[in-house]
C-alpha cells in the first residue's frame, strides 16, 4: 500500500456531483496503486493503453467520484505513481555511418483529467 493517510469516504451531505478521473499511469505504478485505491474504497477499472513517445504500455484507470473525493484520489496517485529515469535509442549519423546513441528521459508519474459527469448509475 503506497498511501496510509485517514479514510475520508463518507456518505456526502451535499448535492453529490460526480466526476470522473482518468489517470495514465505506468504499468509498474499499477498494482499498488489500484490496491490502495481499492483500499480506501474506490472503485477502479484498468485498460491497457499504450504511450506515444516510447511506446511503452500504460494502464489508463477510470475512477467515478463524487467531487469532494477527487483530492484525495489525486493525492494517492500522486503518492503512488512515481517518475522515473529510462533510455530511449536515437540514430546519429556521423562519418556516413549510423551509430545508436542512448539519451536520457524522464518517465512515469500520471497524466490526470478530471471530467464533469451528467449522469451516474450503479445498476
Amino acid at each position: 500500500m503506497c498511501y496510509n493517510g485517514r479514510k475520508t469516504l463518507q456518505p456526502n451531505p451535499g448535492v453529490g456531483l460526480m466526476k470522473l478521473i482518468l489517470a495514465i499511469i505506468q504499468d509498474e505504478d499499477a498494482p499498488a496503486t489500484i490496491q490502495t485505491l481499492v483500499d480506501r474504497g474506490y472503485r477502479v477499472t484498468r485498460i491497457a493503453s499504450t504511450g506515444g513517445f516510447l511506446r511503452q504500455g500504460n494502464t489508463t484507470l477510470l475512477i467515478g467520484v463524487e467531487d469532494f473525493r477527487v483530492p484525495e484520489v489525486i493525492e494517492i496517485l500522486r503518492r503512488c505513481c512515481r517518475t522515473r529515469t529510462s533510455y530511449l535509442p536515437v540514430a546519429v549519423e556521423a562519418t556516413g555511418l549510423l551509430q545508436a546513441h542512448m539519451i536520457e528521459v524522464e518517465v512515469g508519474g500520471a497524466t490526470i483529467f478530471v471530467l464533469d459527469v451528467e449522469r451516474f448509475e450503479t445498476l
